[in-house]
């Protein structure tokens, strides 16, 4: 099932969502495409004119594949600029997923910061691709591509403080604007920074996840490559902390996230 068919699904009935097995990630569903559905919920409840800012996203539980699930949307608050929503995605009657939203109409502001340059990376063609192994890489890797050009692959015993490269959508995936959803989709396709410092497989999950995003968006499509750099900041005792960033293909800014990761290991 295409990224785009699930997208669809959770605009028509965002109360009754079912993600195939071909989108798991061990035991659990994709975190990115969860959050993905979960802001098509959000975003169906806001003007318009309010694009989103930020998401404050904690992984409750895993969200099984082949299972009904539920993306609820409580208003928190409707300000003349701003909108809070809380969403839920429940399945079984249990809490998966929580995240806050913030969406915000632009304002005219005498403040105009422009961001810090894209690392260089090696152009996508000279970077070695993880490949969409069945059986030994997460079942969600058949739609998403990811070249290396900065850190160790999973499980190399790689020390690096850095990870990242280029990633996109493929398989057979509906070029289309690159909108929100796709973004998270792209930044949370990369695995936890710290499993490249393994020696051997060792499970590993997001636990909290924040997203803030440069609007307006690029005008890009979902065959577009995007550059993505991800930095540890501090691991210990199965946790680490860690900042990142997905540019464009010219180097303009997209996103920056911010996740707590814990690693079994």
């Amino acid at each position: 099932m295409r990224f785009c068919d699930l997208l669809d699904a959770a605009r028509s009935h965002p109360l009754d969502v079912t993600i195939p097995a071909e989108w798991a990630q061990g035991r659990a569903t994709f975190g990115g495409l969860v959050a993905a559905l979960q802001y098509e919920a959000l975003r169906a409840r806001v003007p318009s004119d309010r694009p989103l800012r930020s998401l404050a996203i904690t992984f409750v539980g895993p969200v099984a594949p082949d299972v009904p699930a539920s993306y609820q949307v409580e208003v928190l608050r409707e300000g003349k600029a701003v909108s809070q929503l809380l969403g839920r995605v429940v399945q079984n009657g249990e809490v998966m997923t929580l995240v806050q939203a913030s969406f915000g109409a632009s304002r005219p502001s005498e403040v105009n910061v422009v961001a810090e340059p894209a690392p260089v990376f090696k152009h996508w063609d000279e970077c070695q691709e993880l490949p969409y192994i069945k059986g030994v890489t997460p079942e969600f890797m058949r739609h998403l591509a990811m070249r290396w050009s900065v850190g160790g692959l999973p499980f190399t015993g790689n020390k690096s403080r850095e990870m990242g490269g280029w990633v996109r959508l493929r398989g057979d995936v509906k070029e289309e604007p690159l909108t929100e959803a796709h973004i998270l989709a792209l930044v949370d396709a990369w695995p936890p920074a710290l499993i490249p410092h393994l020696t051997k497989p060792a499970p590993g999950s997001t636990l909290t996840w924040t997203i803030e995003f440069v609007q307006p968006l690029q005008d890009l499509t979902t065959l577009d490559w995007c550059q993505y750099r991800v930095q540890i900041e501090h691991a210990r005792d199965g946790y680490g902390h860690a900042a990142a960033a997905l540019w464009g293909p010219d180097g303009q800014l997209i996103a920056l996230s911010r996740q707590t990761v814990v690693v079994f290991a």
